[in-house]
């Protein structure tokens, strides 16, 4: 019997295991971390946020998405923010930015569609971290040095505890009038809070408070399952959401790249650095230009991915100087230059980095790669419930691919990765970091797929990044030619970088990533995270 975990906390690590350990699959699992994840990193990854994951279900052999973002309220126009908001959407902590949460039913349709175990079993874990923090007193707060919450008063801390307790216990109560019926279970819990008691509660507090959210918003949300976007690359297939995140740029660049034999050269010199922030800075610009959500606007996912238009792409990289500009593509008309600049806010309308990982990988060959977030929210009046601020994500622009609609979601960042080898997983990677996420990621499946590095060496190399992109929470503008390299690269190979045009600044890059990698000819389970990032196994 083998199992693996990796996320974001040791508490949230030791659930999923816990589940495994009682003979639950790696969906059980996963929803068991997620669910203590929003209470134990829950300014991370909260309860009312968002998840995608990436399922492989290995009874049926098939990989697939579960949509777990939810949409914009129908309230929500840009006349209304035009008329309340100066015409922005806000950063976070403003309650106009909250969306329907997605978090709960994708843990439900999962469960549903995938699972073995009731909710009640996978909120067990999280139910004992509740009662234990409610029941804590204002002395108890200060001595654990609740770090996270320090803008929060410990009173209101525990008060906040003890609410999300009642409503996760109401949850559970509701789920026990099924008569056994485990599938029968989870629709009346997910009934309970998307068209019942809990969404007539939000639906009021948030019209006494200035909110759009409404009861009609959450009774009409609905998890999708869509088939992920893949591309064969290093003998391996990689597995992504679809253009509602940013999972198709790592898809492109990785496509992109192929035109270049990377294996010649070394990872940390500067041919290499530059090559693949070159890549990923034309690949940024497609993203910018042209993703959202695909059920609102046309996104030309198959020509942004093909051959044929990543061919005229690179007759655009300049190997000896850094692009200064953002020059986003054209594949509606096969061209290498679209003439037009994505467009980005005048204002800056807020950051984060409020995101966490979820992997996780079962005895049975069913393996789950998720990225749980909640964005800087509002505390939904007495529930407990924290609800995220993904709005952001959607601009007041006509003719943006993410222009407000009611019912539209937001184009998010989040974006986890699983990679097959002959369709069975052997790779997975969830990465917190924003615009940075999949920045890591292909760097993480490129030390992996093509330099043959083990998966801890694979996660633990120093990265670089750039923010040569518009920022996807705040809207501003691309900081050109920037490149952020690694603390102990060479005065040397700055010095060239430095040379081709790269606004060299030297730190970390601001994302934190795990990985799980999956032998298959022993069936080994081996999960790493970096630091700060916990893992779990048996």
């Amino acid at each position: 019997m083998q199992g693996a975990v990796a996320t974001g906390s040791r508490q949230a690590a030791d659930a999923g295991l816990e589940l495994l350990q009682a003979g639950g699959n790696a969906i059980d699992a996963a929803v068991s971390t997620m669910l203590v994840q929003s209470v134990v990193e829950s300014s991370l990854a909260c309860f009312g946020g968002e998840v995608p994951l990436i399922v492989y279900d290995a009874k049926r052999n098939v990989v697939e998405v579960v949509a777990g973002l939810g949409a914009a309220p129908r309230l929500a126009t840009p006349q209304w923010f035009a008329e309340n908001r100066k015409g922005v959407i806000q950063g976070r902590g403003d309650i106009a930015n909250c969306i329907v949460p997605g978090v709960l039913d994708a843990c439900l349709t999962a469960l549903d569609r995938y699972g073995t175990k009731t909710f009640t079993e996978c909120a067990k874990p999280m139910l004992k971290i509740l009662r234990q923090r409610a029941a804590m007193t204002v002395a108890d707060v200060k001595q654990a040095g609740q770090r996270r919450n320090q803008g929060l008063d410990a009173e209101r801390w525990i008060a906040d505890h003890k609410n999300f307790l009642k409503t996760i216990e109401r949850l559970v109560l509701a789920e026990s009038q099924s008569g056994g019926d485990r599938q029968r279970g989870l629709r009346f819990v997910a009934d309970y809070f998307y068209r019942g008691p809990i969404a007539k509660e939000i639906d009021a507090w948030s019209q006494a408070s200035g909110g759009l959210l409404r009861y009609t918003d959450f009774a009409q949300h609905h998890t999708r399952i869509e088939e992920p976007l893949k591309i064969d690359y290093q003998g391996h297939t990689i597995c992504k959401c679809g253009a509602w995140t940013q999972g198709p740029f790592l898809l492109q660049t990785l496509t992109f790249l192929e035109g270049y034999d990377l294996s010649a050269m070394q990872p940390g010199s500067a041919d290499y650095i530059h090559l693949v922030t070159e890549s990923m800075k034309l690949c940024f610009a497609d993203r910018d230009a042209f993703f959202g959500d695909p059920n609102f606007i046309d996104v030309p996912i198959e020509r942004l991915l093909s051959g044929e238009y990543l061919t005229l792409r690179r007759s655009l990289m300049n190997r000896e100087a850094a692009a200064i500009e953002q020059i986003p593509g054209d594949p509606y008309r096969m061209r290498p230059r679209l003439g037009v600049a994505p467009r980005d806010h005048q204002i800056v309308a807020g950051h984060s980095s409020d995101t966490s990982n979820c992997l996780v990988a079962d005895q049975w060959g069913n393996v789950v790669a998720a990225t749980p977030s909640g964005w800087g929210g509002v505390m939904a009046g007495d529930t407990g419930i924290q609800l995220g601020s993904r709005m952001i994500g959607l601009t007041v622009w006509e003719g943006h691919p993410s222009f407000l609609a009611p019912g539209k979601r937001p184009r998010i960042t989040l974006t986890p990765t699983l990679v097959l080898k002959d369709g069975k997983p052997v790779f997975a990677v969830s990465v917190a970091g924003g615009d940075q996420q999949d920045q890591a990621s292909i760097q993480i499946l490129l030390n992996r797929l093509v330099f043959k590095l083990d998966p801890e060496k694979s996660v633990r190399s120093t990265r670089f990044g750039t923010d040569h992109h518009i920022n996807w929470f705040g809207h501003e503008p691309a900081k050109l030619g920037s490149l952020t390299a690694p603390r102990g690269l060479d005065e040397v190979t700055l010095a060239e970088l430095r040379r081709r045009g790269h606004q060299v600044t030297v730190g970390r890059p601001a994302a934190t990533a795990v990985v799980l990698a999956i032998d298959r000819e022993t069936g080994m389970k081996s999960a790493v995270g970096e630091q700060g990032r916990n893992v779990a196994a048996y």
